[in-house]
Order: C-alpha cells, then sequence, then structure tokens
C-alpha cells in the first residue's frame, strides 16, 4: 500500500509544481517573453530580441511600444513579462525592480536646412516654454519656432521635463501651443519636414534627415554623453515585477551582457558595461 501512494502522489506533486511555477520561469531555452513599453527602447529592443532568437531559436520574444508609463503599468499588471521605461520610475508609481539597459541622449533637433547649430540648455528652456519665439533671437532667420514635443505620458518628455525645463522646481511648462505626437519617429518626420520647427527625440533616432544641435558647446554624440559632457542623459531600463528568473532571467542577462552591449552601441545608446 506504502508503494501504492507513493506512486500516486509523485505524479500528483510534479503536476501541481508546474502549475504554480511563474510565467517565464522554465528551462531558459524555449517558451515566450512579452515586454512592451517605452517606444525609445522599442527599436533597441526589437534588436536584441532578434539577435537573442539567433541562438535561442526555440523563443520568441515579442515587443511591444505604449510609452513608458505603459510599460510600468503592463508589468506591474502582469500583462508581459518586461517593462521598458525611458526614465526614472516616479515616486507615485509601483516600484518595481529596475534593470539598467542603457543610458541615452536626448538630442534636440531642428531640419538641417536651419542655420543654427547651438543653443544653450537655457535657450531650448525658453523656446520651449514661448519666451523665446523666433529664431532671430538665438542667431536664426527671421522665422517663427514651430514648437515639437512628445505627449503627457512618455518617457522622453519626462526626462526632457526634469533636465531641460528644471521641473518639478521651478516648474516651466512646455507651451500648450506645441505640437504634440506620440513618438520618436513621429516628432523626427515632422522635424525634418519643416526648416523652422524644433523638437528633442532619442539620439537612436537621429540620422541625416535631421540635425542635432549641440548643448551647451557640447556636441549631441554617445561619444560627449557617455563621458559626461552632454547634458542631457537619461537611463533606459527594463522591469519586473520581481527578480526574474527562468527564461525572463536568461533573456536580460543577454541584453546586459557583452553581444547585447554591443548592440547597444551599435544601435546609438550608450552602453552600460
Amino acid at each position: 500500500m506504502k508503494s501504492r501512494k507513493s506512486g500516486f502522489w509523485l505524479p500528483a506533486l510534479l503536476v501541481l509544481a508546474a502549475l504554480i511555477v511563474p510565467a517565464g520561469c522554465g528551462s531558459g531555452t524555449s517558451g515566450t517573453v512579452t515586454t512592451a513599453g517605452s517606444t525609445t527602447v522599442q527599436p533597441l529592443a526589437e534588436k536584441l530580441a532578434r539577435a537573442f532568437r539567433q541562438v535561442n531559436p526555440d523563443v520568441q520574444v515579442t515587443v511591444s511600444g505604449g510609452g513608458s508609463s505603459v510599460g510600468v503599468k503592463a508589468c506591474n499588471d502582469g500583462t508581459v513579462d518586461v517593462g521598458a521605461i525611458s526614465r526614472e520610475l516616479k515616486p507615485e508609481e509601483p516600484q518595481l525592480v529596475k534593470h539598467l539597459l542603457a543610458r541615452d541622449g536626448i538630442a534636440i533637433i531642428t531640419s538641417p536646412g536651419n542655420p543654427v547649430t547651438e543653443l544653450t540648455k537655457a535657450q531650448v528652456r525658453a523656446i520651449f516654454a514661448s519666451t523665446i519665439t523666433n529664431w532671430n533671437e538665438v542667431g536664426g532667420p527671421n522665422h517663427s519656432i514651430t514648437v515639437i514635443a512628445r505627449e503627457e505620458g512618455s518617457g522622453t518628455r519626462t526626462a526632457f521635463e526634469e533636465m531641460v525645463m528644471d521641473k518639478p522646481e521651478p516648474a516651466v511648462q512646455i507651451v500648450d501651443t506645441a505640437i504634440l505626437l506620440p513618438f520618436n519617429g513621429a516628432i523626427k518626420f515632422a522635424v525634418s519636414s519643416d526648416k523652422y520647427a524644433i523638437g528633442f527625440v532619442s539620439f537612436g533616432y537621429v540620422d541625416g534627415k535631421v540635425k542635432a544641435l549641440a548643448i551647451d558647446g557640447v556636441a549631441a554624440t554617445a561619444e560627449n554623453a557617455k563621458n559626461g559632457d552632454y547634458p542631457i542623459v537619461r537611463p533606459l531600463y527594463f522591469l519586473t515585477r520581481e527578480q526574474p528568473g527562468g527564461l525572463v532571467k536568461v533573456f536580460i542577462d543577454y541584453c546586459l551582457g557583452g553581444e547585447g552591449q554591443a548592440i547597444v552601441s551599435e544601435e546609438g545608446y550608450i552602453s552600460v558595461d
């Protein structure tokens, strides 16, 4: 009888254990990892996911955007395994586990046709607050400035407000007539299409279609951001509800390791290795 009971309970216990193992805590060789959040992190996460799958072909990593606030909520709710944000967690948000993926400069951009090549941080603040409204006030043409910014809830906007607009004190607001767009790519396109526009985007979105202005005399380059000379740099994080295990840990460790950080650098972000 004793051996029959043992034979019955062992399979039952194994089934129970399988049911209570948290999602993403498998062997690390097959399964699915889901991520969502910052649109700044999204293209980098997509590159990392593709590279990760090359060495783990039985793993599916799904990457979605939505913005940093979405990343916090989705991770905390358990909708995704990994959230992504391009700013620090706010005091009123769930204090999730942060994994520093990269650092990223925020570039102040104009159309390549705009003759202005540099601004001070104080001038940028004044332009976005509409204290300065004409390019001729900063050495440019006699034409009004079109201000383009990210929408509320964007991690890029939050970081820009903290580092450039000096929020929370004194609270200098982005002018309410600014054109608000939902992601970095939209800002890049809008600025590239308007000679008199100004906007801000992640370094990872800067290419020949827009011009990144020097700030306080320092060029907007990854090298200057990494050595601390460029003044507008923010963190990019992956988030988990708890210390990760299983497949989620395998994916995050890959992203923070040598291969992952090489991709970070290749994509124009600042590695943390």
